[in-house]
């Protein structure tokens, strides 16, 4: 059965109400929940919630002023950004900035259809907006409650829609779970086959086996598929390389194939990518290029892409507010070379390391196969979904206008 003939027969002729979201709901600021503590550790038990994207901030040993929500779920709604979560967990909350939505009539409105329903609105941020959204703005859009005649009918209507979209969200839910354990299984392996016993290799500098590439390239050779500046950088080995902008005049550090590029602005963002096509990058991009051939380039991305490299690229970093990496220090720091007297058994076990780290980076981290890639399907299946199940004809009156 389609969406539509499902949604006919689920609404049987019933009308469409349209009252205002500002009646349907209502609004509590989080000012009694507020956390005081700055001290948070994931060893304590209660969350503290921000309405933006990071939700959880962290989470605090506060006993006192803790907002229920295991028996009162409620919408966390940032004020200035539209963000919102639906939250069924007690918590305490970071800012002011966010309201509390709950349902003003559970015998009439279910809030977690109100969740949905919510989601389904496009953006309507104006840059530089910094007024308060939910009392100008969402307070007065109309939501579609199915027959608001008969509250038993339709709050009978509205559960079977919360019902499909709860078990995409489920989904969706399970396949991210199992990839945060994949993750967590990976960087086990990841610390397992980059330590070594002592005479198992041979440490090197970064400088000894590679350098970091001054060759030019034209702007002129350039086009979207070639051109890698730090923002359209791989992050944490993860995302999009095709740029969102390329330069016009002028030339750049070029790259080749099996290169590694690094960025070296914001060394924190941990972004780096392994080179698979020629291009030219701009100088906040460092290009490292294997010049030792007992040196796998596909092993020595490996090393590079370990948060040891990062947090040690961070430590040497130039600048506060905008911080560099130290090309110097970069090209100090050490790579093991295992087995480094037997240059034929040396790459044979660099291969096996690549190849077990690949494996992990493809299902852990790609974007076009593994986990993210399946969680991100599921995720526009269960918008698509939700986009229809939420559809309903406009009011006449809007339809006239």
């Amino acid at each position: 059965m389609s969406v539509v003939n499902f949604m006919e027969n689920l609404l049987a002729g019933a009308e469409i109400g349209w009252p205002l979201l500002g009646e349907v709901t209502k609004y509590e600021q989080p000012t009694k929940y507020l956390v005081k503590a700055k001290n948070y550790s994931d060893e304590f038990a209660i969350p503290v919630l921000t309405a933006g994207k990071t939700f959880i901030l962290g989470y605090t040993d506060e006993t006192s002023g803790i907002y229920n929500a295991s028996e009162s779920p409620v919408i966390i709604f940032d004020d200035f950004t539209t963000a919102n979560k639906w939250v069924d967990f007690d918590f305490k909350a970071k800012s002011s900035a966010m309201k509390m939505i709950s349902s003003s009539d559970e015998t009439k409105y279910l809030l977690k259809y109100v969740y949905y329903w919510l989601n389904t609105l496009p953006s309507e941020l104006v840059e530089g907006d910094h007024k308060r959204q939910w009392i100008s703005n969402y307070a007065n859009k109309k939501i579609p409650i199915p027959c608001p005649e008969n509250p038993k009918k339709s709050l009978e209507i509205q559960a079977e829609i919360v019902r499909i979209l709860d078990a995409f969200t489920e989904l969706t839910t399970e396949l991210t779970t199992e990839l945060n354990l994949r993750k967590k299984q990976y960087h086990y392996y990841r610390d397992q086959l980059l330590s070594f016993e002592e005479g198992e290799v041979e440490w090197k500098t970064l400088g000894e086996v590679a350098e970091y590439s001054k060759e030019r390239i034209s702007y002129s050779e350039l086009d979207g598929s070639n051109y890698v500046g730090v923002e359209s950088l791989l992050q944490n080995r993860a995302g999009k390389i095709d740029s969102t902008r390329t330069p016009g005049s002028g030339n750049l550090t070029q790259y080749n194939p099996a290169d590694i590029l690094i960025g070296n602005i914001r060394p924190y963002l941990k972004k780096i990518w392994y080179a698979d096509r020629v291009g030219g990058t701009n100088g906040d991009v460092l290009v490292i290029h294997t010049t030792d051939t007992a040196i796998s380039p596909r092993y020595l991305y490996q090393v590079l892409a370990d948060d040891k490299f990062f947090e040690y690229n961070m430590q040497h970093a130039k600048g506060a507010k905008m911080p560099r990496g130290n090309k110097p220090k970069i090209m100090e720091y050490l790579v093991p070379v295992p087995f480094a007297s037997n240059r034929e058994k040396s790459l044979s076990e660099q291969e096996r390391i690549v190849t077990i780290l690949d494996k992990f980076d493809a299902l852990t981290n790609s974007i076009t196969e593994g986990l993210p890639r399946e969680i991100e399907l599921r995720q526009k299946q269960y918008e698509y979904y939700r986009d229809l199940l939420l559809s309903f004809p406009k009011p006449k009156t809007e339809v006239a206008a």
